[in-house]
């Protein structure tokens, strides 16, 4: 059995993991960007995808806890520029698609560990069209099974995924960019900076995110469009880090829903950002009415009030706010595990 110091001493390593990682994502988010544009192989890569995408079948994401929601960036930037698109969860797919896969285009496998058993039974499953895979590890099962693959490029994790979610969202903007004919390369610069330097800002502030959420008994995230999955990393950060009860939604199942038993024991991160930002801020002011706190992300700024904590981030092209939107939730989990430990470390003590 381990000794107290030793238990510290994992507990004080895997929050220096964890913050460090998050601190790490401007640096790799740099590299993947960079390497999209300039790398030959990578180029060589997209030109085979945009061979093999041709046409106007809709084009299917398949990933499952956050490369599922990474995915969502890629489908909103295909389908607000006009080709159908969406994002399947992998477990749903492997077992519900029979009889329909000659329909879509791709799919497009998205696994950071490129070990989950469901991503490796798609990417070995025999098919008349070349398995397309965007993974974090060149070693895995998944990457020798697939003929056109992309990396993320985030490099080795030990909390749970922070720059892999950030990366693989960007990368799969880039390649819904790659597909429609946009460009992307002076659009990922800005997000690149907004990024960067909402990252210092919010996770300063990280303290009293966790002080303003001290008494709530719930965390529920909330996001539209590409925020939605920011929304759905921060929730499940939140979760896997501390053990605390969080669970995202997108604004409309919230409005429709979940809002209706808002009190005084909910805490709702909404993400006020793109187009539908209004419809954000105004869910904002309805929790508030009804005796929930919230913290407002968005990139305006705004007076705080007992129940209303207002964070203003950098302004990023429309759909790079899927990466911005998680930012929040790292601080909030930093701040969390800080001053309470974190449930990775918990697990390890009660298996060994």
């Amino acid at each position: 059995m381990d000794s107290p110091n030793d238990s510290a001493t994992v507990l004080n390593g895997m929050i220096a993991s964890y913050k460090a990682e998050c601190e790490e994502q401007p640096q790799r988010l740099a590299l993947l960007c960079r390497a999209y544009e300039q790398d030959e192989q990578i180029r060589s890569e997209i030109r085979r995808l945009k061979r093999t995408i041709s046409g106007q079948l809709p084009l299917l994401w398949v990933g499952m806890g956050a490369s599922y929601c990474s995915m969502l960036s890629g489908s909103v930037r295909m389908q607000s520029s006009g080709r159908l698109s969406f994002a399947s969860e992998a477990g749903e797919w492997l077992h519900n698609s029979d009889g329909t896969r000659h329909q879509i285009a791709g799919p497009i496998l998205v696994t950071t560990s490129g070990e989950s058993a469901e991503l490796v039974e798609l990417c070995r499953q025999p098919s008349n069209k070349p398995s397309i895979l965007l993974c974090n590890e060149a070693e895995s099962s998944c990457w020798s099974a697939a003929q056109i693959r992309f990396p993320i490029l985030a490099g080795l994790e030990h909390g749970n995924a922070s720059k892999s979610y950030t990366n693989a969202t960007a990368a799969c903007i880039i390649l819904a960019s790659e597909l429609v004919g946009l460009q992307w390369k002076r659009e990922a610069a800005i997000a690149i900076e907004g990024f960067t330097n909402s990252l210092g800002r919010v996770f300063e502030r990280r303290k009293e995110f966790d002080q303003f959420r001290q008494g709530a008994t719930t965390i529920e995230v909330v996001g539209r469009g590409p925020a939605l999955g920011g929304a759905l990393m921060g929730a499940l950060c939140i979760r896997e880090m501390t053990g605390f009860r969080a669970g995202a939604h997108s604004g409309a199942s919230f409005r429709h829903g979940p809002l209706l038993d808002v009190d005084d024991s909910h805490l709702s991160i909404i993400q006020a950002l793109g187009p539908t930002a209004e419809l954000g801020v105004r869910l904002a002011k309805d929790c508030v009415a009804r005796g929930g706190r919230v913290i407002l992300v968005e990139t305006n700024e705004r007076r705080a009030s007992e129940r209303l904590l207002p964070v203003k981030i950098d302004t990023v092209p429309e759909p790079w706010e899927g990466i911005t939107s998680v930012l929040v939730s790292q601080a909030i989990t930093a701040a969390m595990i800080e001053r309470l430990g974190t449930k990775y470390v918990r697990i390890c003590t009660v298996v060994e």
